[in-house]
């Protein structure tokens, strides 16, 4: 929990002498509720932010994945596939370097989905893995149907993934920030490496975000 300290801080903003704690944005459509909360005698509508669809893959060990394995989790999602000639490579080298930080944090994970599943089965992401062994369950290597994968990508993370010939698919280098409600709270380059430092400290906000939710102590 110590970890969620610094990027709690970081986000503390001075504004005419007062510190103010700034949240993370919600990506994607949002819809009223209809219902409404009192804050400081004022009556606010109520938002629907978009959230992740359920959806079914595979990981590396042959285990099924659905959203509900994310549950009560922050995760990082990424989109790959293991013959691509470099820019996968730099994306899940930084990824790994994050996973190290948080190695030992039950509330973050990572998960990295294939756009070339036709190719990429499982004992394939299993050896792929391997280059990284990463600990236990906290980074995830996907695959599954292109029927399942593709719509995800564009309806759920909010990105594009399609396979243009069989060497060739368009696909976003962004990393993308889920919080614990399956909703998108940040996209950074995963090929830059300012925005894996903002990453990194954007983790540690929404950690001390479920912290404060919880009335838990920082530290």
């Amino acid at each position: 929990m110590i970890l969620a300290l610094p990027g709690f801080l970081y986000y503390l903003l001075t504004a005419e002498g007062k510190n103010r704690y700034k949240p993370l944005p919600f990506f994607g459509p949002k819809t009223l509720s209809g219902t409404s909360h009192k804050f400081h005698g004022d009556i606010i509508p109520d938002t629907t932010y978009h959230k992740l669809p359920d959806f079914k893959l595979t990981d590396q060990n042959g285990n099924a994945v659905t959203a509900k394995s994310f549950d009560d989790k922050i995760f990082v999602a990424s989109f790959f596939y293991t013959h691509c000639p470099s820019v996968c490579n730099t994306i899940n080298k930084n990824v790994n370097a994050l996973l190290s930080d948080y190695a030992k944090n039950n509330m973050v994970c990572f998960a990295s989905i294939t756009v070339d599943p036709e190719r990429d089965s499982v004992a394939v992401l299993k050896k792929y893995a391997q280059q990284y062994n990463p600990p236990g369950i906290k980074w995830l290597f996907l695959t599954g149907d292109t029927s399942a994968i593709y719509p995800l990508a564009r309806k759920g993370f909010l990105v594009n993934a399609v396979k243009v010939t069989n060497d060739d698919f368009i696909y976003s280098d962004k990393l993308i920030l889920i919080d614990k409600e399956k909703r998108i709270r940040g996209y950074y380059s995963g090929t830059s490496t300012n925005d894996i430092t903002k990453l990194n400290d954007e983790i540690k906000v929404l950690i001390a975000e479920e912290l404060r939710k919880n009335d838990k102590p920082l530290y």
